[in-house]
This record gives C-alpha cells, sequence and structure tokens, in this order.
C-alpha cells in the first residue's frame, strides 16, 4: 500500500490553483527493503529513551525527582556484588521466556502464555519435589526430573495452542493469553487446596535435593558469595541461550522456521510441513517458558506459593522485542530488566518497573512502524 500527500508554501483558497512560482512538496510511505543492523540498534537505543522520557515525565507529575529514581535504579540494580547477584536471579526467568517467544515469533507464532506456561513449569517441578518422588532421591536426579518435569508442562500447554492454530486455525494470541487464566486458577487451586501448608496459600519447602545451587552455599570456602543468591539456574539460561541460537542458526529446524516465518506459500511449495513445524515451534517455545517456572520455584521460592511470578512471561516478550529475537542479544536485555526490577521495588509510588516495562512495550512496537517503512519526500512545480 502507498501512501501520499503534499504539502504547499503556503494557504490558498480551494478554488484558486496553485501558481506556477509555488513550492510544492510530494511525500508518499514506500516499504524499507531491509534495514542495517546500525539502523536496528539506533531504533532500539531511541525506542527506549522515548520511553524513559515519557516516564521521566510521569514520575516528576506523581511528585517523584526523575534523576534520583534513575540513579537509585542503577546503583541498587548494578553498583556492588549483592545487587549483581540480586539482578542474574530476577534475569533468569525472563532471559528463559523470552527465549521462548523468540522461538515462537520466529515463525510468526504469537505465543503470548509464556506466563501461565512458566505457572505450571513451576507446579509440574513442585509436584516431582513434593510428592511424586520420594525427599531421600539424590539431588542431580531430582533436579533433572523436576527441570524435564517443567519443561513437559510447559510443552504441553503451549502444544495445545499449537494443535488450534495447526489443525483448526484457531489464533493463538487469544488461546495463549486464555490459557493464562487457565494456569493461574490451577496454581491457585493446588496451593489454597491440597497442597496448601497448614491452610496458608503455599506448599511445604522442597527438600534439600530439589534446590539449585547458589552462591551463598560454597559461602564457607569463599566468604565474600555469602547472602549472594545467584543460583545455578543462571547457568542453565545460559546454556539454554546458546542452545537455541545455535539450533535457530545452524540446524534445518531453524532454517524451515525462518522459512514459513517469512514466506509460509514459499514453505509449503518447498515441501516443508507447516503443521508438524506449528506445533514443535510452540512446544519447544512453551518448554523454555516452563523451565523458567522450575528454575524460580527451585532456585528462588523453594517451594509452590500463589502470585510468586511478578510476570516473568510478560517481561519476556518485551525482552525478545527489545533483543531483536537474537538469543545473545536478549541476555543483556533481560539483565537490564533485572537491574530495572531490583532497583525498582523500593521507589514510591509503587508499580514503577512495571510501568516502565509497559512504556518500552508500547514506543517499540509502535515504532516498528518506522523500521518497515520510511517517508521519501520530493519537490515539485505545479502544473498550470
Amino acid at each position: 500500500m502507498l501512501v501520499k500527500g503534499s504539502l504547499v508554501g503556503w494557504i490558498f483558497h480551494p478554488t484558486q490553483r496553485p501558481r506556477r512560482n509555488m513550492v510544492m512538496l510530494k511525500w508518499h510511505l514506500e516499504p524499507r527493503l531491509d534495514t542495517t543492523t546500525r539502523q536496528r540498534w539506533i531504533h532500539t537505543i531511541a525506542s527506549v529513551a522515548a520511553a524513559l522520557l515519557v516516564g521521566a515525565i510521569l514520575l516528576a507529575g506523581a511528585g517523584v525527582d526523575p534523576l534520583e529514581a534513575y540513579v537509585h535504579i542503577i546503583r541498587t540494580g548494578l553498583l556492588s556484588g549483592y545487587a549483581v547477584s540480586d539482578t542474574i536471579v530476577k534475569a533468569t526467568p525472563i532471559l528463559l521466556c523470552a527465549l521462548g517467544a523468540s522461538v515462537a515469533f520466529r515463525m510468526k507464532l504469537w505465543n503470548i502464555g509464556g506466563e501461565g506456561q512458566l505457572l505450571l513449569g513451576a507446579w509440574a517441578a513442585a509436584g516431582v519435589a513434593l510428592h511424586w518422588l520420594p525427599p531421600t532421591t539424590p539431588s542431580l536426579f531430582m533436579l533433572l526430573t523436576m527441570m524435564l518435569a517443567g519443561a513437559l508442562a510447559g510443552a504441553v500447554t503451549c502444544a495445545i495452542a499449537g494443535v488450534l492454530r495447526a489443525w483448526l486455525h484457531v489464533n493463538e494470541i487469544i488461546t495463549t493469553l486464555m490459557l493464562n487464566y487457565v494456569a493461574s486458577l490451577w496454581v491457585s487451586y493446588f496451593v489454597f487446596g491440597p497442597w496448601s501448608d497448614r491452610g496458608f496459600p503455599l506448599t511445604p519447602s522442597f527438600p534439600k535435593g530439589a534446590t539449585l545451587p547458589r552462591l551463598t552455599d560454597i559461602a564457607a570456602s569463599w566468604p565474600a558469595l555469602g547472602g549472594m543468591t545467584a543460583h545455578a539456574g543462571a547457568i542453565l539460561a545460559l546454556v539454554a541461550s546458546g542452545v537455541v541460537s545455535h539450533a535457530l542458526a545452524r540446524t534445518r529446524w531453524g532454517f524451515e522456521i525462518r522459512v514459513l516465518g517469512q514466506n509460509p506459500t514459499v514453505g509449503r511449495l518447498s515441501g516443508m510441513n507447516h503443521a508438524r513445524l506449528t506445533l514443535t515451534t510452540m512446544a519447544v517455545s512453551g518448554a523454555l517458558c516452563g523451565l523458567a517456572g522450575m528454575t524460580e520455584v527451585s532456585g528462588v521460592v523453594h517451594r509452590l506459593q500463589d502470585r510468586f511470578s511478578p510476570g516473568f512471561g510478560f517481561m519476556g516478550i518485551i525482552v525478545a522485542w527489545l533483543g531483536k529475537l537474537e538469543p545473545w542479544r536478549m541476555v543483556v536485555v533481560a539483565f537490564l530488566f533485572g537491574v530495572l526490577l531490583v532497583g525498582g521495588k523500593e521507589i514510591q509510588p509503587g508499580g514503577v518497573p512495571q510501568m516502565l516495562q509497559g512504556l518500552i512495550l508500547f514506543v517499540i512496537v509502535g515504532s516498528q512502524f518506522w523500521l518497515r517503512f520510511k517517508i521519501r519526500v520530493a519537490r515539485t512545480e505545479p502544473t498550470s
């Protein structure tokens, strides 16, 4: 679609014809054939800067000094070993959810259900730790089983939307979004009911063998690490980033995902099974989000409880967009979001991190228009 318009040097009556000495500027929108890496980075930085500027205006309107608030976020989220440790803890589930979202987004499948898949992954991991394996199970076997259960729960949840999309052509945005509510109510039923610890909305604590190792666990040998809560889930998230990066760039599955995402017709004519790839892609996407839930309950909470996630699944969507669906870029963006969460939790009024996240997502999505189109302006002489 081509959009055209014109601007003239001054206003004249509609019945008058433009004079010969008038300069007319004609413009039209035309699609960009390609965007450079430099343009994409400028777009991302400008979008974040615009979101922070709007956030500063809103903070000032609420009676908060924006500069002081931003300095506080950086100081408390980045400028000490304990702050970096806490930031890594927050960044871990965000990164795993971002990886899950990016896999689906590459194929133009819009998995908005990362939050629900995270919750059910946490539920499955808690089931293994508390009910389905004895507490004396060796730690390595226990943790591997919890990872498998968490990934499987997330994969099955997202695969439901994949089946509906592939064979019944049901919009996956609607199904994944609605499954978030199903997952939330499912977890609430168990923590308020059969798995509740003495009537409280949480389960009993996991056995020691079901918790991921943390830096503070080796404080006896390294006293400087005492009190640091970063856990082995961060290593799992980095390994997952490498695996996803390799799979998307160097495997047939990744190639077919990219082709079907860019041009489904070409993919079908080339013999690619669109339905099968839709199902497997959604399953992998959900599995990564389910792993995020496992790392959170095993590495941080050490039990399943109501509302343990502040919205990691939704944050993963923002991180995936900011990272341009590139796994190693998302590592950096997820860490910065961790800084925002850790540093912003003490700022009053509450909700500052969520406000900034929402602004960043709004600006990023809205400004995608300028990556897809450009304005071309030309000077023309009016005809008599």
